[in-house]
Order: C-alpha cells, then sequence, then structure tokens
C-alpha cells in the first residue's frame, strides 16, 4: 500500500519531510519520496491518504507485564504497603496467584488493546501465574497473533512458591522457546523473577535450560535495596556480581529496572553488554528511587524505556523519565529529551533487533519495518529536526494517534481498531474480573 500526503518525523537519521509517503510491501517499507512521486511510479497500489498528518516509528515497550492489567481498580486488603517488598507480597504475588489462563488471555487483550490504541507494537513481556503455569505463555501469543503487533514474552522462574513451581516454570519456557522457534512477530526469552527469590540451584538449572536456544534472560534487578541486601546475604556479593557468577548476565539478557546498582555493579552490565531497561513510572509508584540515569549512559550502559504494566502510551512514559530525573537530581539539565530519544528510540530498537536479527527497527528507512504511527499533532511553534525531541516531550499525547500499523498491516485507522473488538474484550474483561479480584482477596487474607 501506499501511505501518502504525509510528514515524515524520521529519528535516526533525523529528517522532517513534508508532503511525503511510503511504500509498504511484504512488512517493509520498500520506497521513500514525495507523494507525487510515489502515486506517479505506482498508481496502481491501493493508496491511504494520511490527510496531511505526521507519521513517525511507532513505539517499542522493553519490559511490561500484560498480567497486570486486572490491577486497575483493585483494592489492597488491610493496610497499605509500606515499602515495595510490601507491593509484591500484598498486590502481585497474590494478583499473579489468582489467575487462570482465560485470565491470561483476557489480561493480554486488554493490554494489547492499550498498546494498539497508543501506537505501541513491539513489546517485551515478563509473565507470572503461579497456578496456571503450563500453556500460558502459548495463551498469551494467542492474542499478541490475534492483535497483529509483536511481542517477545517469558515465564517468570522463582522459588517463592517451591521448587515443584520452579521447575514448571523452566518448563514452560523451555516448552514455548521450542513452540515459537522463528516465528515472524513473536519470539521468547527466558524469564527468571529477581535474585533474592531464586537459589543459586535454580539459577544454575535456567543456565542449563537456556543453552540449546538463541536468546537471554529477563530478569528484575535491584528494584529495591532488598534485592542488594538479600544478595549480600545470600552469597556475600551484590546482585549483579551474583547473577554474573551465575551465567545470567550477557548480550542478550535484560536487566529491568537497576535502580539500586553500584558503579562497581554498573561496570559489569556494561562489560557484559546487557541490556538494562528504565521504567520511570513505576519506579514512582512504588516509591523505590530513580536509577543513575545519565551516568548509565554516559558511561555506556545499553538503556531501554519499558512501562512494566503502568499502560503502554509510551509517549508518557518518555515524558516521566525526562521529568522524573530532574527532581531526583535536583538539576534541569538531567535526562536532556535528546538522551530519551536515545533510550527510547535507538536503545530499544536495538534490543528490538537481538531478538528478530533480520529486521531494522526504529527508523523510517528502505529496508525497515513498517511499524509505524499517524500522529494528529497540530504544533503552535514550528517544529524542526533540532527541537522535535522536546515536541515530542511536551506536545505528543496518546490522544493524537490516529493509526497504527505493524509489519505492514494495519491494526487502527481514524482511531478504529480493526484487529481487535475493543468493546467485547472490555464487556468480557469486565464480566471475569470480579471473580479474579474474589480470589485475589482470599488469597490476601490467608
Amino acid at each position: 500500500m501506499l501511505l501518502t500526503n504525509a510528514t515524515l518525523i524520521n529519528w535516526t537519521p533525523r529528517q522532517i519531510l513534508p508532503d511525503h509517503g511510503l511504500l509498504i510491501r511484504d512488512g517493509r517499507i520498500a520506497e521513500i519520496g514525495t507523494t507525487a512521486e510515489l502515486i506517479a511510479r505506482h498508481p496502481e497500489v491501493p493508496q491511504h491518504d494520511v490527510g496531511g498528518r505526521f507519521i513517525l516509528p511507532s513505539n517499542i515497550c522493553a519490559h511490561t507485564h500484560f498480567y497486570g492489567a486486572f490491577a486497575r481498580g483493585l483494592a489492597i486488603p488491610g493496610e497499605a504497603p509500606r515499602n515495595f517488598p510490601e507491593v509484591l507480597k500484598k498486590l502481585w504475588w497474590n494478583l499473579d496467584r489468582a489467575l487462570t489462563l482465560d485470565d491470561i488471555r483476557l489480561s493480554a487483550l486488554v493490554s494489547l488493546v492499550d498498546a494498539i490504541k497508543h501506537g505501541t507494537t513491539l513489546l517485551i513481556d515478563h509473565h507470572a501465574s503461579p497456578n496456571a503455569i503450563d500453556g500460558s505463555l502459548s495463551v498469551i501469543a494467542q492474542a499478541v497473533e490475534q492483535a497483529g503487533v509483536r511481542a517477545v514474552l517469558c515465564y517468570e522462574v522463582t522459588d517463592r512458591n517451591g521448587e515443584a513451581q520452579a521447575r514448571a516454570g523452566i518448563a514452560e519456557n523451555v516448552r514455548f522457546l521450542r513452540e515459537i522457534g522463528e516465528h515472524p512477530r513473536i519470539r521468547g526469552a527466558f524469564g527468571l523473577h529477581a535474585s533474592l527469590t531464586l537459589s543459586d540451584e535454580t539459577l544454575a538449572a535456567c543456565v542449563r535450560a537456556i543453552e540449546p536456544f538463541e536468546t537471554g534472560f529477563h530478569i528484575h534487578v535491584a528494584e529495591h535495596e532488598a534485592d542488594e541486601e538479600d544478595s549480600l546475604k545470600r552469597s556475600g556479593v551484590r546482585v549483579v556480581r551474583r547473577l554474573k557468577r551465575a551465567g545470567i548476565l550477557g548480550k542478550r539478557t535484560i536487566a529491568a529496572h537497576a535502580v539500586h546498582i553500584d558503579a562497581w555493579e554498573m561496570e559489569l552490565l556494561r562489560q557484559s553488554e546487557t541490556w538494562v531497561t528504565h521504567q520511570p513510572r513505576s519506579n514512582m509508584n512504588n516509591g523505590v528511587g530513580a536509577m543513575r540515569f545519565d551516568d548509565m549512559l554516559r558511561g555506556g550502559i545499553k538503556v531501554c524505556l519499558g512501562n512494566d504494566g503502568m499502560g503502554n502510551a509510551m509517549f508518557d512514559e518518555w515524558r516521566a523519565a525526562y521529568l522524573l530525573h530532574k527532581v531526583a537530581n535536583r538539576d534541569p539539565r538531567a535526562a536532556n529529551a535528546e538522551s530519551i530519544v536515545q533510550v527510547a528510540v535507538d536503545h530499544n530498537a536495538a534490543l528490538a533487533e537481538v531478538f528478530f536479527p533480520d529486521e531494522l527497527f526504529g527508523t523510517l528507512s528502505v529496508g525497515a519495518v513498517a511499524d509505524l504511527i499517524v500522529l494528529d499533532y497540530h504544533p503552535f511553534t514550528p517544529l524542526t529536526e533540532a527541537n522535535v525531541p522536546w515536541h515530542a516531550i511536551f506536545g505528543f499525547e496518546a490522544s493524537a494517534i490516529t493509526g497504527t500499523i505493524a509489519a505492514g498491516s494495519v491494526l487502527m485507522w481514524d482511531r478504529q481498531l480493526l484487529t481487535l473488538d475493543e468493546a467485547a474484550i472490555a464487556a468480557e474483561a469486565r464480566a471475569k474480573v470480579p471473580s479474579v479480584w474474589e480470589r485475589f482477596r482470599a488469597l490476601a487474607e490467608q
């Protein structure tokens, strides 16, 4: 198809191209040119007139939790959690135990509706459902297939529910990695919860289990001080060094959060080429602090941007990262908008290419994937190649996204979802959630 009559915003290389369009063929960008040139060269190709709106690469989320969709509005029984370990125990570790396979399917669909509406077309998910482990990743994959986006899926291995469930988590990762293979839009990682819920024996078993597969681990790292304290007590070293000793780090591994690591741990992450994902809205919500964002970037650590399940309006995550570090450092120069683009676009695209090595993400270039956003944005000040990052931070709103395209397929056009029935999914979820919350409350009261 031809997308015509648009202004193209390209991040890398930085370009603003008015009255341009794209020829999309076989899920990739085949040609870029002016509207007149493309129509003249390809008069037979179906056209989508963008109506003068902007087209830019769609967003990527480097760390999320689809299963958290049903937490919205959920009341936690008893006193409010005082810290992040209590948030885990009182909220997440009861909610994940309350999920059935059907709940997993619906929570994934709810999250994917949100993703398409907000122009996020590749999501790296981290799943947990201790009482519905076997087959859970395939259920999520089916929802992803239905939605038409891309995803990298894994199951969270942990010892917190006993040895049998730890083994089941390992088995689910292995089963799914074998099943999914080289799927064009879905890939697998190997999920681990966090150092504080993983024994040396389980870490070793996971390292053995991943050996046949060309993928990496996806693990939470030092989201709160409790992770570091546990590692020091358990092994005599801090979390990142413990994970390095165990063989977890590497150029395909994702370390989510890394809020409370020290300079030596940063160096280990840099040397091992491990990816670090930043989730500012979640970090603020859980009161865990702010990662050393600028220090990590200056040191050459590959920092990416996720959302931790807080919602897939990734431009909101851009804005949160931009603001959080100014407050945390009391310095308005912190987390410059160009740094936010580097992390959210360039680094997220490079991480996506780890799992999809034959694809080119994050750019409007010939040969790149046709993963695109149509943006109905009307700036009241000039928009230039130099200042577009600040327009993104202060001007781009989720409500301005009118079209979402993934792998060359139109998933939303003129704000109408084409692959998912939002009203039907919402109705089914509203009918299902009370039973999930009832099981949650029963678990919490135990």
